[in-house]
């Protein structure tokens, strides 16, 4: 697949934010306009970062073996299967050409794959997971910082990634939210992008678990949930989340 260098991506421009070097100047010049909007997003996506990694640790202390992580993102300090060990069973999925390329390069002599997929079609990503993961068992599925950048039909698709995972399953989510208290809103810069975001409120994110069990301390600001420092970070308008099926 041909790479679009021209217009910004998502993937890249988290990327930049976390001091990667996988962008070009359409990335990083989006990223300056969403820094001076917003000048603790580096801080988010550290943040961000830093809460898959606790939530990953929960869930194989809690016996689960298996990880699907929906959207990945380009590789960084912490992959999923990285934190998981060796012996866990981990499949990545992201539609970015770019992000494909490296994750599969990072990825050689590991039990990890990734898949080219877009994660809307849930169907045929289930299909290609189940040729590395066992779905008769439980299964952590990830939805870092992804379902902010789906506009329509987000709630629909979770309930279908929901419906094939087994009891003892977990989900863990984390998306952005917006309300009248903050001055300026980067979003409009990612309109710009190949992903543009959609916020949502606290309790629309919160129907993204159905009738799993949230695990304490509940939905929380990304630097609240489960902090390794005593001194979790300011508010940062992105919410958290891990829930398990009953």
């Amino acid at each position: 697949m041909e790479i679009d260098s021209t217009t910004p991506s998502v993937a890249r421009i988290y990327d930049y934010f976390l001091d990667g070097k996988n962008h070009y100047e359409a990335d990083r010049a989006a990223a300056e306009q969403i820094i001076r909007a917003y000048p603790n997003v580096r801080q988010l996506a550290t943040e961000n970062r830093a809460f898959l990694g606790r939530a990953v640790r929960h869930m194989r202390a809690s016996g689960v073996e298996q990880f699907l992580d929906l959207g990945t993102g380009l590789p960084a300090t912490g992959n999923v299967h990285e934190v998981a060990g060796p012996d866990a069973l981990v499949v990545y999925v992201d539609n970015d050409p770019v992000v494909a390329a490296h994750g599969r390069a990072l990825l050689e002599n590991t039990q990890a794959v990734l898949l080219q997929r877009d994660v809307r079609d849930v169907e045929a990503v289930l299909a290609d997971a189940a040729s590395h993961l066992d779905f008769s068992r439980p299964v952590g599925v990830l939805f870092v910082a992804i379902l902010h950048f789906i506009p329509e039909g987000a709630h629909e698709l979770v309930a279908r990634f929901r419906e094939a995972l087994v009891p003892g399953s977990y989900l863990a989510i984390t998306h952005g939210f917006w309300d009248e208290e903050t001055e300026a809103d980067p979003l409009d810069v990612y309109k710009r992008t190949n992903a543009p975001v959609t916020v949502r409120t606290r309790g629309e994110i919160r129907t993204f678990f159905g009738d799993f069990e949230l695990v304490e301390p509940g939905l929380v600001d990304v630097s609240r949930w489960r902090p390794d420092d005593s001194e979790p970070s300011e508010r940062l308008w992105l919410a958290a989340g891990v829930a398990r099926r009953p």
